[in-house]
């Protein structure tokens, strides 16, 4: 499934992120940047040892990196020139700010992104393994985040890709496309 919005083309696929030839690709990373499970452990694995060397240096420079806000490095050997690492919020009922820091580690990586100049990133979904966000807010989250993004501001992207690994991921990012596109269109706003 993909949509256009302002010359960037958004789209949603079921695949492997490590495999993406994207110019960035994201990591739903760990606040210190040293590999773990999910997503994380494939990029680190993926990438080989370059990547986590360059995370340490990054850590060293700047200590552990905030719940919401990204850091870029280089990709390794991924066919993706880029890692950019954010951390996204571990779900506690919603009760602690999970929907905004979400929402910002989204834009966090597309500010990024744009201010590297680079032209297509690659999103995994983010907090919903081993953080435990809830994957249909979630989706609708991250979807509004990035269309929102795209409405307002200007940037060297023309594409983003939703990289989903299971079919019950990929659903779900494929209706709060839909659903945030369907209200975009329509001239509503957009849920934050």
């Amino acid at each position: 499934m993909e949509v256009t919005i302002n010359e960037t083309k958004v789209s949603i696929v079921r695949g492997d992120i490590t495999d993406q030839a994207t110019e960035a690709i994201v990591n739903a990373a760990n606040p210190g940047l040293m590999g773990g499970g999910g997503v994380d452990g494939a990029i680190h694995r993926a990438g080989g040892p370059a990547i986590l060397e360059e995370c340490r240096k990054i850590v060293a420079q700047k200590g552990r990196l905030p719940t919401g806000k990204a850091v870029i490095s280089g990709g390794g050997n991924l066919n993706a020139g880029y890692v950019i690492h954010t951390v996204g919020p571990v779900w506690h009922g919603g009760s602690r700010n999970e929907p905004e820091l979400l929402k910002s580690a989204y834009y966090e990586c597309l500010r990024l992104a744009t201010g590297n100049k680079l032209g297509s990133i690659s999103f995994p979904s983010i907090s919903t393994g081993a953080y435990g966000y809830p994957l249909d807010e979630a989706a609708k989250i991250a979807v509004s985040a990035v269309v929102s993004f795209l409405e307002e501001q200007s940037t060297s992207l023309k594409e983003v890709v939703f990289v989903l690994f299971d079919d019950r991921t990929y659903e779900s990012y494929r209706s709060a496309l839909q659903e945030v596109m369907g209200s975009s269109e329509a001239g509503l706003p957009i849920p934050d």
